[in-house]
């Protein structure tokens, strides 16, 4: 995967850089994967404005995606890669033997044509998914369940993975895309390699209108405001606005949001790193 530096010829492509698409082999969506999408425009079921900087943005089809990996020992084989505008990485269309197909999160260096398998003695290759206790101990995975049959939660983004650093008892040990070390069951599923498109953080969308193109509306900072709508905001002139937080007065630059008392808590072996 690589990524675009486009000729200036008006000024919003004077500094875009797009993704190189050359990893994609198709441009439609299987039909029966596909299903429609609602914006909200970041309101709630009342109708009020809970999220600011939200609202229009092109039509989006949502495609169902196979976090669980559970269709166990059936061999599936890669069919198409593809652009899902609902997340940063690439997806992969597979069909298995008994003729279903699915959506899976397209790990680096897939090809189409390649066999990929989920089960609990599969061999630990790209693309496969199995318990973390079968795997080798520096294996690097991604789409990592935190409880068993629940689908991955962790290491789903574009360019991300986790890697497989010991087994203690019933635990395995992961460090994390954030740096964090924690437990995770070794019962849980993973899949192995790392999530695709791993050039997305060099992107750069070069104008606003693209930022709206994805639903993005303008954002206001908050010196800019008045002191009755951010704690940043009034002061004669251009005040700089005194220490930096949210609107709702939650301090940023290094204030930990964490909860104290939080039960998973137990399982990080070593905080990420600041």
């Amino acid at each position: 995967m690589a990524v675009r530096k486009l000729r200036p010829t008006t000024p919003g492509q004077r500094f875009k850089v797009v993704s190189s698409f050359d990893t994609i082999t198709s441009s439609t969506p299987e039909k029966s994967l596909v299903v429609g999408k609602n914006k909200s425009g970041g309101r709630n079921n009342s109708g009020k404005m809970t999220i600011r900087q939200r609202g229009g943005g092109h039509k989006q089809r949502y495609r169902l995606i196979d976090f669980k990996r559970d269709k166990k020992d059936i061999k599936a084989t890669v069919q198409s890669v593809e652009y899902d505008p609902n997340r940063n990485a690439r997806i992969a269309l597979v069909e298995y033997t008994d003729g279903e197909k699915r959506y899976i999160l397209a790990p680096a260096g897939i090809t189409v044509g390649q066999e990929i398998v989920s089960g609990e003695k599969v061999a630990p290759e790209v693309g496969n998914a199995l318990p973390l206790a079968n795997m080798p101990l520096g294996t690097i995975v991604h789409n990592i369940e935190l409880n068993p049959n629940q689908g991955g939660k962790f290491a789903r983004s574009a360019g991300t993975y986790a890697q497989l650093s010991a087994k203690e008892g019933k635990y395995a040990v992961l460090k994390m895309p954030s740096g964090e070390v924690r437990m995770v069951l070794q019962t849980c599923m993973a899949t192995v390699g790392t999530v695709g498109n791993s050039d997305h953080f060099l992107e750069r969308s070069g104008k606003a209108g693209r930022s709206r193109w994805l639903g993005r509306r303008p954002r206001v900072r908050g010196v800019a405001m008045n002191p009755v709508d951010h704690p940043m905001g009034g002061g004669e002139g251009r005040a700089s606005g005194g220490h930096p937080r949210s609107r709702t007065g939650v301090p940023a630059k290094g204030y930990k949001t964490r909860a104290k008392k939080k039960p998973s808590n137990k399982f990080i072996v070593e905080k990420r790193k600041k």
